[in-house]
């Protein structure tokens, strides 16, 4: 009776066991994270008081926001065209036509295979050099090759992003689609891309926030972003530290605010009304409305 008692109580041991140890395991994470968050504001806040100037801080606070705002003018309409032509890239990727296919998988392989640098120098560098010396058309043109360079290298990614979210879709929603009268072309509109599209939304949101980082970039063909404005005012004062705390700033004001968003659409993205939603739109393709 008792060798089968204290085998009953062996699991409950071993079970407090195994709490204690997972307590201790995230007192010691805690304590981890507690001392590497003090070694980082320590060392920020002796940074910042001892290396920052405050007046010029305050000196250059202006120029950084022109450099800010002509970032968020090159990143919000790279993010729409990048997104817009990323889907293109996405359904091309998964067509049945084996010249659409590769031509698009081709483009993906070719800018995810490259530096993005590369990929500006042959834009920015490359093409004028196709005209004679001073007959290139555009005077200007380091932003439009920005915007090209930013929105052609991260349609690759947003396209592999779409492919995946568009196979993650279970086939039977093409085949019942089809079933009740649906096009390929409205099946895919109606019913696969609304799900794909929530498929790949971290990757796509991952991504344009990546594409916000790219930015830095830009400096090397001459934009007058913020890492330029940076290098400008650091060859000027020989004062890293000072500048660096606009880079950061600015930075993070738009990243942190894109982060955001795409928490908030994950968040929003309710698949039990979408099933019903869907199910309203099948429904009302069947003979007489119904939705069984």
């Amino acid at each position: 009776m008792s060798d089968a008692l204290s085998e009953r109580e062996e699991p409950t041991g071993a079970s407090s066991g195994l709490l204690a140890n997972d307590n201790l395991v995230r007192r010691i994470g805690e304590v981890v994270a507690g001392l590497f968050l003090a070694v980082v504001l320590g060392v920020l806040g002796w940074t910042v008081f001892s290396e920052v100037d405050p007046d010029l801080l305050q000196t250059i606070f202006p120029r950084f926001v022109t450099a800010y705002l002509l970032v968020i003018r090159i990143v919000i309409v790279s993010s729409i065209l990048s997104v817009s032509a990323g889907i293109i890239v996405g359904l091309a990727r998964i067509s049945s036509s084996p010249l659409t296919s590769n031509v698009a998988r081709g483009y993906i392989e070719f800018f995810r295979g490259t530096p993005l640098l590369f990929q500006l120098f042959l834009i920015y560098f490359g093409i004028p050099s196709l005209w004679g010396t001073g007959q290139f058309p555009i005077s200007d043109w380091e932003i439009p090759a920005a915007v090209i360079g930013l929105t052609l290298n991260h349609a690759a990614y947003v396209g592999e992003a779409m492919r995946g979210g568009i196979n993650a879709v279970p086939d039977g929603q093409m085949e019942a689609a089809r079933s009740i009268g649906m096009s390929r072309v409205q099946a895919m509109r109606e019913v696969i891309l609304p799900q794909a599209w929530r498929n790949a939304l971290a990757a796509i949101g991952n991504d344009q926030i990546i594409l916000v980082k790219d930015t830095s970039l830009l400096t090397l063909i001459s934009v007058p972003e913020i890492m330029q404005v940076f290098r400008s005012v650091n060859s000027a004062t020989f004062d890293p530290w000072t500048p660096l705390v606009w880079v950061c700033l600015f930075y993070l004001a738009v990243t942190l605010p894109m982060s955001k968003l795409v928490g908030v659409l994950e968040a929003r993205a309710d698949w039990g009304s979408d099933r019903k939603s869907l199910a309203k739109r099948l429904g009302s393709r069947m003979p007489g409305g119904g939705t069984s």
